[in-house]
Formats: structure tokens, sequence, C-alpha cells
């Protein structure tokens, strides 16, 4: 049974999950016209969430992914995965993760990934 600081803490969490994708969908709107926010992982082949985009399978974690085209920017929001982006073809180069939840441009082009547990 959970305890009454237990319950603050439960209901304090999912209000500041709730607020930040409420503001990280908002700003970045404003700010550059990304894709409305959902569910799931997206790597697109442009900037802001432009251009060709490549949904990833959350379920197929571990697996190393070469892509047809090189990534520049990424959308996620899932609660138990994140992904692992890498420089490289099979998955060798630098990396750069995101996290459950991540809204981002790319410092470099990124040519393959692995799902990884949260």
């Amino acid at each position: 049974m959970f305890t009454p600081q237990a319950k603050l803490r439960t209901a304090a969490t999912a209000a500041t999950m709730a607020a930040a994708l409420i503001g990280l969908g908002a700003g970045a709107a404003n700010a550059a016209d990304w894709p409305p926010l959902q569910e799931g992982a997206y790597l697109y082949s442009g900037t802001n969430g432009t251009g060709t985009v490549t949904e990833v399978d959350l379920g197929d974690v571990g697996t190393c992914h070469t892509l047809a085209q090189s990534v520049r920017s990424v959308q996620i929001v899932d609660g138990s995965a994140s992904v692992v982006l890498y420089t490289g073809t099979g998955c060798t180069g630098s990396t750069w993760a995101s996290g459950t939840l991540a809204q981002s441009n790319l410092s470099v082009a990124r040519l393959s990934y692995r799902v990884v547990p949260a």
C-alpha cells in the first residue's frame, strides 16, 4: 500500500511529465514548426523534424539498424525505451542518446541506431 508521501510523489511526477510534454510541444512548435508530439520514436533526415521520416520500433531492443539515409533530428516520447544514435554505420562512431522524452536537432548526421531500455 502506498503511503501519502509516495502518492504525492507519484502525482508530482505525473504532473511534471505532463507539463514537460505540453511545454516541449508548444515551445518547439513556436520556435521551429516541429511535427506534433506523438508517442513513439521518429528519426528525420532534416533538421526540426523535416525530411524523410523513419519510425523506430521501440520493441526491437538491442538490434543495430543502419539507416538508408542519414538523420539530423529526432523526436521520442516513451516511458520505457530510448534511442542511441551513431555517426557510423553498424552502430560505430560517436553516440548520442535520446532519453525517453526528446525533440532535438543532432549536431552531426547519424547513420545507425539501436533501441535501449530506459
